[in-house]
């Protein structure tokens, strides 16, 4: 069966509504086109669910009312519903969204000029288990639906419109939220199509970044299917160290991992990789290790971020001092790698790199397993 075959029969009107805020342009051309209309009405309604943000049919004035008659019974605008909202000091926001089954998500918009990043996420929980990541402290629920990946971008937008923010306020998006988005990747891929898709979000392939610790395979897929902006999750400079804080290692370890990385740099929107490195005093911050990092990546055409651990409740782990971080950043600078230090963002509101829980039911036993871990 062909892709655009199974496209179209995942997407046959059945008994249900569809989510149609999930559906990426050949799939909703694919589900109208069943229901008897022609796929230009599928332009359409992209246009009026993505740039214009309709949460209901009935306003859609260009389409023909019978067939908004028709998606009032076949369709639903599923977006999941907001519980709560948090504003930090310096200006990042965070909503608890509400995704089903008793489970929440976060999604995160940190204002900069000039820009506007949505830091998106894709499973509630996650399964990797990093030893530093809260998200990962109360081990994996269950992955989102394409329209609740998709529509975390809708909702902000909305938002961010009606405060009088421009027409498009989300210029970037970051799938680094909770969860791992490889591991997501059926849903993912249609999410990304939308941001990508001129009559939906039309953002440039280098403003939508996934992140991944290390899904190896799917590094490969995502190169084939939809190559965006890539960062990866290094944390640590040998594998023994990253077995402990990255598990997924044991499975795809660095030199798979970086192997892969100069795959993908064949299709890239950006001549780099990012590699994501979390400073954890005592673990992985010494000045040895910065030169067995630089050794690691100076091969590889990437942009190093380094990240200062950010503290959450139940963590023994602790914040390197600022002296360390500098002193880290300097070998690889010195080396030759260009290097960013992120400034952290909506810490006093649980929504800086690493705080993301959501509200997922706790695992203790996963949370004992990664003490046990890291202390090994």
């Amino acid at each position: 069966m062909t892709p655009a075959a199974e496209t179209s029969e995942r997407v046959q009107p059945g008994p249900g509504p569809v989510d149609v805020l999930g559906l990426d342009r050949e799939a909703l051309q694919a589900w109208v086109g069943a229901l008897g209309h022609k796929p230009f009405r599928a332009r359409q309604l992209l246009r009026w669910l993505h740039q214009r943000g309709a949460d209901s049919f009935a306003g859609m004035s260009d389409l023909a009312r019978e067939l908004r008659e028709e998606l009032e019974v076949r369709a639903t605008i599923g977006a999941a519903p907001v519980l709560r909202r948090e504003d930090s000091r310096d200006g990042t926001r965070k909503w608890l969204i509400d995704v089903g089954a008793g489970e929440a998500v976060e999604t995160v918009y940190i204002p900069e000029p000039g820009r506007g990043t949505l830091c998106v996420s894709s499973q509630a929980g996650c399964a990797v288990h990093c030893a530093f990541c809260a998200t990962g402290a109360q081990g994996f629920s269950r992955n989102l639906t394409s329209g609740q990946i998709a529509g975390q971008l809708w909702m902000a937008n909305r938002e961010l419109r009606a405060q009088g923010l421009g027409e498009r306020p989300v210029t970037n998006v970051v799938l680094m939220g909770m969860g791992e988005p490889l591991q997501n990747y059926d849903a993912l891929l249609p999410a990304l199509r939308l941001m990508l898709d001129d009559d939906a979000y039309g953002l440039s392939r280098r403003r939508v970044t996934v992140s991944t610790a290390g899904m190896v395979p799917m590094i490969d897929r995502l190169a084939r299917d939809c190559p965006v902006a890539l960062a990866v999750s290094l944390h640590a400079p040998d594998d023994a160290l990253r077995d402990r804080l990255v598990p997924l290692n044991r499975k795809y370890p660095l030199r798979e991992l970086l192997g892969a990385c100069q795959r993908y740099l064949e299709f890239a929107p950006r001549d780099f990789i990012t590699i994501e490195y979390v400073l954890l005093a005592g673990v992985n911050d010494s000045p040895q290790q910065a030169r067995a990092v630089l050794a690691l990546l100076r091969t590889l055409s990437c942009k190093v971020n380094l990240i200062a651990f950010n503290p959450y409740p139940g963590s023994d782990l602790r914040r390197p001092e600022p002296a360390a971080v500098k002193a880290f950043a300097s070998v690889l600078q010195e080396g030759g790698l260009t290097v960013t230090t992120r400034r952290t963002r909506g810490d006093d509101i649980d929504a800086a790199c690493g705080q993301l829980a959501g509200s997922v039911r706790d695992r203790t036993e996963v949370v004992l397993r990664r003490k046990d871990a890291v202390s090994a």
